[in-house]
C-alpha cells in the first residue's frame, strides 16, 4: 500500500491527507500531459498560468485520472469521512505567471468553495523544486477556512488589506500567517478541502516554463464528497 499520512489543519478542523509514489511512475503522466500541449490559459478562476482540462476524448489522460482516484478512494473516504465521492472537474495545470504579473487574487491565499465536502486533489508531478502549497489564516478575522458564515467578514478583511501586497506570497505577512505547509515531490498527491485557505509556494527563481516537460506541472481533481450516512 503507498505511503501516506494525515492530519488536521487549523483551529476549523479541516483535513489534510499525503500520499507518495500513488501513479508509480510520474515521468510517464508528464509524458501524457506534454502528448496535450500547448495548454491553454486558465478560465474561469484565479489560477496563474495554463490549464488543460481532461475530458473522456483525452483517452491516454482519463485512463490515468480514472486509476490514480480509484488509489485514492480508500484513502480518502478514511481521511474525510465519506461513503465515496464525484469527480467535477480533472486538469493538468502549469504556473506560467511572474510575480509582477499577478492580479489581486493571485497575491493571496485563497479558497475554492464553501462547500466543506469540496475536495481539491493535487498530484505534483515535474518543476517541483521548492515548489509546495501552504495553508494561511487570516490575522484580522481569525480565519483559516471560509464558510458561508464567514465568507463576507474575509472579503472585505482582505479587501481593506490588499493594497500592500506584491507577488506570490511566500510564507506569513502582516495580513496572513502560515499555518502548515507541503513540500512538492514528485508523484507526491495532497487532498484537502477546498475552503481552506490555500495558496502555491512558488519560488521567487522558478523558471515559468510553458513546457509539459520542464516547468511546473500539476494534475487537478476537484471532487465532491458523499458524507457517511449516520449510524442509527
Amino acid at each position: 500500500m503507498m505511503r501516506h499520512d494525515s492530519r488536521s489543519v487549523g483551529d476549523s478542523g479541516g483535513r489534510l491527507l499525503i500520499a507518495e509514489g500513488v501513479s508509480g511512475n510520474a515521468p510517464a503522466v508528464i509524458d501524457i500531459a506534454a502528448a496535450l500541449a500547448p495548454f491553454p490559459p486558465a478560465r474561469g478562476n484565479a489560477y496563474p498560468g495554463l490549464r488543460r482540462m481532461i475530458g473522456n476524448g483525452d483517452r491516454a489522460a482519463a485512463g490515468y485520472s480514472r486509476d490514480l482516484l480509484r488509489r485514492l478512494v480508500p484513502l480518502i473516504n478514511a481521511t474525510f469521512a465519506l461513503e465515496g465521492f464525484d469527480l467535477l472537474t480533472a486538469s493538468f495545470s502549469m504556473v506560467t505567471a511572474p510575480p509582477d504579473r499577478l492580479a489581486l487574487p493571485q497575491r493571496m491565499p485563497h479558497f475554492d468553495s464553501v462547500d466543506p465536502h469540496y475536495l481539491a486533489i493535487l498530484h505534483y508531478l515535474g518543476g517541483t523544486d521548492d515548489s509546495g502549497t501552504a495553508f494561511y489564516r487570516q490575522r484580522a478575522t481569525g480565519i483559516d477556512r471560509v464558510t458561508d458564515a464567514n465568507r463576507a467578514a474575509f472579503i472585505a478583511a482582505a479587501e481593506r488589506e490588499a493594497a500592500g501586497w506584491s507577488g506570490y506570497i511566500g510564507g506569513s505577512t502582516p495580513s496572513f500567517e502560515r499555518i502548515d505547509a507541503v513540500e512538492a515531490l514528485p508523484d507526491r498527491v495532497i487532498v484537502y478541502q477546498g475552503s481552506l485557505l490555500h495558496s502555491g509556494m512558488i519560488p521567487a527563481g522558478m523558471s515559468f516554463s510553458d513546457d509539459p516537460r520542464s516547468g511546473r506541472l500539476t494534475a487537478n481533481f476537484f471532487v465532491r464528497g458523499r458524507p457517511r450516512s449516520a449510524q442509527t
